[in-house]
């Protein structure tokens, strides 16, 4: 092969003939006035350069050539960057800066450029269907011609909408005009379709916290007030005990123990939420758990009192203790209904600690309810039947007895 090069600096014209022979571990190039011998054995290259003159030229010119050296170094994956260091903070999203974002699913990275629009120019967004999900995004008026202008200039392009650090779409754009309304589509979801319509509504509206409550309370009050409240509670337990004790004798050891059923029930309900869903006892769940304490010993006084009416009627303790829990039981459920409504109004209705309050005492009278039912009829019936023949006081039931006069009338005594 012949080759001419000119070059601009110099008249001089120079002519390379060039012949080439292939062999099978050895390649010779020979060029008139240069000739360049390689062999290649194994893994090592040699190169063989002569000096020689270029037809044309006056002067005898020598050319050297030095190989060039390119080094690899092998990839270390401990030294590569950790996605939480290339993603930008929440607190650094600059909409005048290119950020680094990353998709809602967080399987993709999105780099941005500063942001072009922002959310005020969406009047309503809304989700619909026509054989699939979509998202219909409606513009301000002042903002359709935004739109456009940004949808002209980066037509074929994805645009990203991103809230809170975070991609939730990023559609192409496919249209250089939409006129004032923009379909959203892809393979959505109904439920992801409305959460992308919300995203968009919620970025265009102006939205002002408004402070309901403000409390400030240091760590060490409030551990005080919390350790008191659980401290009263204790209390209150004692002497509700000793009252029970003393009045109902082994009903009143009833009581007691069923309300440490619905006490260790009510713990393990209040450790369990703390684990799944971070709820904490708080001071008003304290008082909301101390309150219930009347609740349940409510319910055991009314199936007491209801046999003592029926002992007086004339029945027996043994058929008293099984009959008159229907009757008892209706009231309790009664009661207990009001509890629950007034708990359900606050919880819904109000915020804060009242909220607390009110979830402790929903949860201890639900509790109450089934301990009554599962276990505190059938540790009466039992005790009943072991003590209502010879000794019904022990229940703290004085059964009716009967006597004559001179005159041979009957005279109930109680």
């Amino acid at each position: 092969a012949t080759t001419t090069t000119v070059a601009e600096s110099d008249e001089s014209t120079t002519t390379e003939t060039t012949a080439t022979t292939a062999a099978p571990d050895t390649t010779t190039t020979v060029a008139e006035g240069d000739t360049t011998t390689t062999v290649a054995e194994g893994d090592t290259t040699t190169t063989v350069a002569t000096e020689g003159a270029a037809e044309g030229d006056t002067d005898a010119s020598t050319t050297s050539s030095t190989p060039e050296t390119t080094t690899t170094t092998e990839f270390d994956p401990s030294t590569a960057p950790t996605v939480d260091e290339v993603v930008t903070p929440p607190d650094q999203d600059d909409p005048t800066k290119y950020v680094i974002l990353p998709s809602s699913d967080g399987t993709l990275l999105h780099l941005l450029q500063p942001a072009v629009l922002t959310g005020e120019i969406v009047a309503d967004a809304n989700a619909s269907f026509n054989g699939s999900w979509f998202v219909l995004v409606d513009m301000t008026s002042e903002g359709s011609g935004a739109f456009d202008a940004m949808a002209t200039q980066f037509f074929g392009q994805q645009v990203a909408i991103a809230l809170d650090g975070v991609v939730e779409s990023a559609p192409t754009i496919n249209a250089r005009e939409f006129n004032g309304q923009a379909t959203i589509t892809g393979n959505f979801t109904e439920s992801e379709a409305e959460d992308l319509a919300l995203v968009l509504r919620f970025g265009a509206l102006p939205v002002e916290l408004e402070p309901q409550t403000v409390q400030t309370v240091s760590a060490t009050l409030g551990e005080d007030a919390l350790r008191a409240g659980v401290v009263a509670g204790i209390v209150g337990l004692i002497l509700v005990a000793i009252y029970m004790v003393a009045y109902y004798r082994l009903l009143g050891v009833v009581a007691i123990s069923s309300l440490t059923v619905s006490t260790g029930i009510l713990w393990f309900l209040i450790s369990w939420l703390g684990e799944t869903r971070g709820l904490a006892l708080s001071l008003s769940g304290a008082v909301g758990i101390i309150l219930s304490i009347g609740v349940a010993v409510d319910s055991n006084i009314v199936y007491y009192e209801r046999i003592k009416e029926e002992v007086h009627r004339g029945r027996s303790v043994r058929s008293a203790a099984d009959g008159s829990f229907n009757g008892a039981f209706s009231t309790i459920v009664k009661a207990d209904m009001a509890s629950l409504i007034g708990a359900f109004i606050l919880f819904v209705l109000t915020i804060g600690a009242v909220r607390g309050f009110a979830l402790y005492l929903g949860v201890a009278t639900v509790i109450d309810m089934v301990v009554s039912y599962v276990f505190m009829r059938p540790a009466v019936v039992l005790l009943a039947r072991k003590f209502a023949a010879d000794k019904p006081e022990r229940l703290g039931i004085v059964p009716q007895r009967k006597s004559a006069d001179a005159d041979g009338e009957v005279e109930v005594v109680k």
